[in-house]
């Protein structure tokens, strides 16, 4: 099943998302539909949250930026229940976007090197270094189970720019080429 994805506007994408254990209903049929969505809209990562679900998980594949960062083509993962340890590291800025705010890109600061422990798919607990984008897509994923996005991080006049952009999003006015769904007052 492919979802649609949730818009800018949305609540539950400004909400601190809820733990799960390995007994929530159709986890492994959620972790595949959540791939398909992904591929579909053509992300390198996708969180819980941007499918209306406020729970604790989200999955990457940073397999398109292989040709920048050669550790990306590996890095396909599920992350469940995560909790971000440390973010260390010389920061860098790298052009973002994010499927719930289609149409915008930003240069974002954030740290080069993460510490992050997590369950996986099976909840077999894993603690993990990660280096590079890889270290980016975590952290932008992350920021989504704690109700934020990335363009939580650029500065107030910047954002105060981007106004006009945001609040047409959050109307349904957007040229996405996937499927998104937009919050109802």
């Amino acid at each position: 099943m492919i979802y649609p994805i949730v818009a800018y506007g949305d609540p539950v994408l400004k909400r601190r998302a809820q733990e799960i254990d390995k007994n929530y209903p159709k986890l492994k049929e959620l972790i595949d539909d959540m791939y398909a969505t992904m591929y579909k809209s053509n992300g390198v990562g996708l969180a819980a949250p941007q499918i209306g679900l406020s729970i604790r998980m989200f999955i990457t594949d940073g397999a398109p930026f292989s040709e920048d960062d050669e550790q990306t083509s590996k890095f396909k993962e599920v992350f469940i229940n995560p909790v971000m340890l440390e973010e260390y590291d010389a920061k860098w800025k790298f052009n973002e976007g994010c499927l719930s705010v289609p149409g915008i890109r930003e240069d974002i600061t954030r740290c080069g090197t993460i510490r992050i422990k997590y369950c996986d798919a099976n909840f077999v607990e894993h603690e993990k270094i990660f280096t590079g984008i890889a270290a980016r897509i975590v952290q932008h994923e992350y920021d989504h189970l704690e109700g934020k996005l990335f363009i939580d991080h650029i500065s107030p006049l910047r954002r105060n720019l981007l106004r006009s952009k945001l609040n047409d999003i959050a109307k349904g006015i957007t040229d996405a080429e996937y499927k998104m769904k937009f919050f109802k007052k």
